[in-house]
């Protein structure tokens, strides 16, 4: 029932639950639900470490990848377990393998942001989203989250986005209309396909002098078009989270503490973290002494813009510790600290949840060792 262009879609023997599901299997699930926390609490066992017999969330999600990702990197990140990436992270806290969807991007396809030299706008920073250099992103992202949203049987879909997912995912729910029927009759509304955009580690502006945008205005033109939670009034929710890791320090003689990646670093001739942290912040914002992930300044993560006192904007999350993606930036060395990381997801998830109108109150657990807890949650849907 799913094109082979999602073919990153999780799949298991798990039965996805329905809108009218009989009582009896219900109360089969509760039952489960019961035994498996009475056998954790009896017997102290870690019940994340089993898959869960039930599954709480039937909403879909889709993770938007960033910028030089490609979607295996959400799945099994640099040949690691799949048991370390972050579609299982998701699956162990109740999302339903059945119903998690990447947008299906390879490495290769990002030098299609090239063809972004072939549109006039390109010269002026008058690039569109929707133009050469990107728009093959933003179309396969609206595929994703119409296949997603139609496979759940008329669920609204979680949209996460990584990195440059995140200003991406912007742009695709655009001005609020998804799409419209052949002769301008009735519109479908982004508000009736997504109910919330998280974006973690995302570039939500250009840097300061747009002449040096490396997205040659198609930042610039999301950010101004759909500032802030943009529909928000519409009941999409909008939660941003950025990583307070690393400060940037250009300094040659700087004392550290060397890291691996530091070693891989001074091999290359680029320092240590703060160094490379540094060069990378000076792109995105203009400023390298600031703090971030290592590769985004946690300011510049931020989703502003709409805001107006009234609690219309979006909520923010700054993690300390946090790295940008799987890797220490600029190498092939796997970490254990972004925001896809078992030890990182529930410092960032449960707001989500709440926000997205998932859970109900802030009450929701999401704790590893807490799979006691997400099974409760069984009990109020």
């Amino acid at each position: 029932r799913r094109s082979y262009l999602f073919a990153h879609t999780r799949h298991s023997s798990v039965v996805p639950p329905t809108a009218n599901k009989p009582t009896t299997m219900v109360a089969r699930q509760r039952a489960a639900a019961i035994f498996l926390l009475c056998a954790a609490a009896s017997t102290g066992c870690d019940a994340f470490s089993a898959p869960s017999p039930v599954t709480p969330f039937r909403t879909p999600v889709v993770i938007c990848p960033g910028f030089g990702n490609d979607s295996i990197d959400y799945e099994a990140p640099l040949s690691q377990p799949r048991e370390v990436g972050f579609i299982s992270a998701l699956e162990r806290r109740g999302f339903d393998p059945e119903a998690i969807y990447t947008v299906p991007v390879q490495r290769r396809d990002w030098i299609r942001v090239a063809g972004g030299l072939l549109d006039p706008g390109f010269y002026t920073n008058k690039a569109l989203p929707t133009g050469r250099g990107y728009g093959w992103y933003v179309r396969r992202l609206q595929q994703c989250v119409d296949e997603a949203y139609e496979a759940s049987g008329g669920e609204k879909v979680l949209l996460i986005g990584h990195s440059a997912g995140g200003w991406l995912a912007r742009a695709a729910m655009g001005d609020g209309v998804w799409a419209e029927t052949d002769g301008g009759g009735t519109e479908t509304r982004t508000a009736e396909r997504i109910r919330c955009l998280a974006t973690i580690g995302a570039i939500h502006r250009p840097p300061q002098d747009l002449g040096t945008c490396v997205t040659r205005g198609a930042l610039a033109y999301t950010n101004e078009m759909y500032p802030g939670a943009f529909l928000k009034t519409e009941g999409v929710a909008y939660v941003s989270v950025g990583g307070d890791a690393i400060v940037g320090n250009n300094a040659k003689d700087m004392p550290v503490d060397p890291t691996d990646a530091d070693e891989a670093y001074r091999v290359r001739g680029e320092g240590n973290a703060q160094r490379v942290a540094y060069t990378s912040y000076a792109a995105v914002c203009g400023q390298g002494e600031v703090t971030g992930d290592g590769v985004v300044p946690l300011e510049w993560s931020i989703l502003r813009g709409s805001d107006d006192g009234t609690g219309d904007g979006a909520v923010h999350l700054s993690l300390d510790n946090t790295l940008h993606s799987i890797n220490e930036a600029g190498t092939t060395l796997p970490t254990d600290r972004w925001y896809g990381a078992e030890d990182v997801v529930d410092r960032w998830l449960p707001t989500v949840l709440e926000e997205a109108g998932i859970v109900e109150s802030k009450k929701a657990n999401m704790q590893v060792g807490g799979f006691a807890d997400g099974l409760a949650k069984l009990f109020q849907r």
